[in-house]
């Protein structure tokens, strides 16, 4: 626990000058994010253009330059934790960005996809929809051929098995005691829908492992900031494989975009659930 603390802290009271040697030198945040920037973007860093250069300068040099260097996180999944809490958000055109940033250093199509498909049981169809619609425009834009193969591995018979199989070892059955004695046994059929459709249909599809499916739940229960739900996805993080490191640096990635409280009401509910 004491390790994990002086994690957090040091997360954030990282050094704004001189972060960490590479190359044989000291490099600024400035240097790191000149470095990241480019190779997300494909473009020269310039924090000197645009119609308000000091907000683009702040944000990308605490961004690129000081985050991304929290925790032991390679870019690919930082991007797609970026990617799921702004598709979260519905911050369309900053979601564009990152869609190309992502595929630039080298998330696949299926990956970018099934991130978002992730999100359809947190944050419903609509928002998931124009989350992919943004999606399907940079595909076109890149040659791209959609809609990209398939990528479902149920059926009607088997959704409910399959997705049972994913839910019980991480969840039990906390759902279906939590929805126990609602009206007509209503709680059963929405505990059975969560079962076939979230695990079912969601997390059996090719392109994603389980443990990084819910290393993106961590991302989207940040950014919704559902800190009840967010507990029983840590523990089930964790049982997928993920290390308290991981779970504690994907919720510092999602600072820049969610803001200090929901980021740090988040790192309180894990601190919580690592006693």
């Amino acid at each position: 626990m004491k390790k994990f603390l002086v994690l957090i802290v040091s997360a954030m009271l990282i050094q704004p000058n001189i972060l960490f040697a590479a190359e044989g030198k000291k490099m600024t945040r400035s240097d790191i994010c000149k470095k990241n920037y480019e190779k997300l973007f494909n473009s020269d860093w310039n924090p000197n253009v645009g119609s308000d250069p000091e907000m683009m300068a702040i944000l990308q040099k605490y961004i690129f330059g000081e985050v991304f260097t929290v925790g032991n996180l390679d870019m690919k999944t930082r991007e797609m934790l970026t990617v799921t809490s702004l598709a979260v958000q519905q911050t369309l055109p900053q979601l564009k960005a990152h869609i190309n940033a992502a595929l630039n250093i080298g998330v696949t199509p299926l990956e970018v996809r099934e991130s978002l498909y992730q999100c359809a049981p947190f944050i419903g169809f609509p928002k998931t929809l124009n989350a992919i619609g943004v999606m399907n425009e940079v595909f076109k834009e890149r040659g791209i051929k959609t809609p990209l193969e398939m990528a479902g591995t149920t059926d009607e018979k088997s959704r409910y098995e399959k997705g049972a199989a994913i839910q019980k070892p991480l969840y039990g059955d906390e759902i279906s005691k939590a929805l126990e004695g609602l009206p007509e046994s209503m709680g059963d059929d929405v505990s059975r829908f969560l079962t076939e459709f979230c695990f079912g249909d969601i997390y059996t599809r090719k392109g994603l492992d389980v443990k990084t499916r819910e290393l993106l739940i961590i991302s989207i229960l940040v950014t919704t900031g559902d800190t009840e739900t967010l507990k029983s996805h840590v523990k089930g993080a964790l049982k997928a494989g993920n290390s308290k490191e991981i779970i504690t640096a994907a919720i510092i990635q999602c600072l820049p975009y969610v803001g200090f409280p929901n980021a740090i009401a988040a790192l309180k509910c894990l601190k919580g659930e690592l006693k």
